[in-house]
């Protein structure tokens, strides 16, 4: 069984990789601005949305060979692709696994880093909320003031409780536990040479600005842009400057 998948317009292949805990939906506000340009793929990875099929998963590395198996099937020898927090870890997961496969890297509101002893704390707190009566609505309730800005309207926050709601606890927890323990990538992308941009928003309090920055100066083709009035998920919360500054880049302009 293949990852679930939405495909939009024509032209080379831009591929979306959703954050945690959420499914391809995510990437609403995006499909009419990239789909002028270009053909995109956005697939649910495994265990979320319609790929929950496919069960739970269990590290950054095999939810990278699923998409590399999706461009695979699709007949898709390059392309760009662009991750979003836990997206992001996958895309840099498939750039170590099958360098082949990308073309150009777009980072967005994500780190190469592993978890810090620090973080691997705070997944084993979220595990026991989601394994100890708060469910996934009890979870995502408790990271959702540090997923958005608080200038974020409630209409973007009821889309993301909306989009969360309806992930199964055993996907939530799988990822939960690739999050813990996936690898650095520090030297993936210090070795890299594709052009990789950036994206994060200027009130990230997950992974700041400050860290993008030091992230994009490890690799040779980088730059960094911070998307303004715009939290961790910066794509649904300010889409238009998230769009206009992501396709500037992958079209050169």
């Amino acid at each position: 069984m293949a990852l679930a998948f939405t495909h939009h317009g024509t032209g080379p292949t831009l591929v979306l990789l959703h954050a945690f805990p959420l499914d391809g939906r995510l990437w609403q506000a995006q499909i009419e601005a990239f789909s002028a340009r270009f053909r995109v793929l956005i697939p649910d990875l495994r265990g979320f949305g319609r790929s929950r099929g496919l069960g739970a998963p269990t590290s950054m590395d095999q939810m990278a060979d699923d998409v590399a198996a999706l461009l695979e099937a699709q007949g898709v020898e390059q392309a760009a692709v662009a991750g979003l927090s836990m997206g992001g870890y996958v895309a840099l997961s498939l750039l170590a696994r099958h360098p082949g496969r990308v073309e150009r890297l777009l980072l967005c509101d994500t780190r190469a880093t592993a978890d810090s002893a620090e973080g691997r704390q705070g997944r084993a707190r979220q595990l026991a909320l989601l394994h100890g009566g708060g469910g996934v609505g009890g979870l995502f309730e408790q990271l959702l003031p540090r997923l958005v800005a608080p200038s974020t309207g409630d209409a973007t926050r009821e889309r993301l409780r909306h989009i969360a709601l309806d992930q199964t606890p055993q996907a939530v927890s799988g990822a939960l536990v690739a999050l813990r323990d996936r690898a650095d990538h520090t030297g993936t992308l210090r070795n890299s040479r594709i052009p990789v941009l950036g994206l994060v928003g200027s009130d990230d309090t997950l992974t700041p600005p400050e860290e993008t920055h030091a992230m994009i100066d490890l690799t040779p083709r980088g730059v960094a842009v911070e998307i303004p009035g715009a939290g961790h998920l910066a794509c649904i919360e300010n889409p238009d400057a998230f769009n206009r500054e992501a396709l500037g880049w992958l079209l050169g302009e």
